[in-house]
């Protein structure tokens, strides 16, 4: 990635983000369909996204989380970080560094440096990302007028096997100290659940739905409500099962 590359994309990705900059705040999260993600990353990137080996078949190669306080070894990761400097150009990968979240937004997990494995050249060379990540950057820029991101991409992979569940959020309903969350569907396999449940600052559930689809995609603002993913179990018990994702959060920087 070249990050002194001016963007130069189609007018039409510029009405797609509008459309989804007004939507947003009405609810504090939506729920895109894979259609509607894969038109506007094509846009974006100024050729057709959907099937990218790059992209797509990197989740094959994650590595065991070893900080599951709840000793499960379900889920396996990879992480990196990215910085915008200013508006208009692309986001920056950084050197390699440990993901960090207090207990106040990680009660299971948190109040430790994680140091996961990064991810692989071939998901950085991916032209999905990086239009995944223009899309971020330029969306919440539309938002809050803040052209200056910290970006913490997550790739997971939440295994069910031997008749055990595999636990998304293993935290529980949670918000993870950011200004934006967004969660991509990557690959359901064999899998029962996995449904996303979105609670209000009152306590109360606002709304539910399932991430299906390669390339469904759901955003959070992450201030005003809490999100989780309830766990999920084999269909087959004779076979392998999972679920992938992509995460990718949005913080502003000074």
């Amino acid at each position: 990635m070249n990050p002194a590359a001016h963007l130069n994309d189609p007018v039409d990705a510029d009405r797609l983000l509008d459309e989804i900059a007004r939507d947003l705040p009405l609810t504090d999260f939506l729920f895109l369909g894979s259609s509607r993600v894969t038109q506007l990353l094509s846009e974006i990137a100024g050729s057709k996204i959907g099937d990218d080996p790059l992209f797509l078949e990197s989740w094959n190669s994650l590595e065991e989380d070893q900080y599951m306080a709840d000793g499960g070894r379900y889920r396996k990761r990879r992480h990196a970080i990215f910085a915008t400097q200013q508006a208009n150009y692309r986001p920056m990968l950084m050197p390699h560094q440990a993901h960090y979240q207090s207990l106040e937004y990680n009660s299971l997990n948190g109040g430790i440096a994680r140091h996961f494995a990064p991810i692989l050249i071939d998901l950085l060379n991916s032209r999905t990302l990086v239009a995944l990540l223009e899309m971020g950057s330029r969306l919440f820029s539309r938002i809050t007028g803040n052209h200056r991101w910290h970006i913490e991409l997550h790739q997971f992979r939440i295994e069910a096997r031997d008749g055990q569940t595999g636990n998304p959020t293993p935290e529980g309903v949670h918000r993870d100290g950011v200004d934006f969350v967004m969660v991509v569907m990557i690959k359901r396999v064999n899998i029962n659940s996995g449904a996303t449940t979105i609670i209000n600052l009152e306590n109360k559930l606002v709304g539910e739905f399932t991430l299906l689809d390669t390339f469904d995609m759901a955003i959070v603002n992450d201030h005003r409500v809490y999100h989780g993913v309830t766990p999920i179990s084999q269909l087959d018990e004779s076979e392998e099962a999972y679920r992938d994702v992509l995460v990718l959060t949005f913080k502003a920087r000074n």
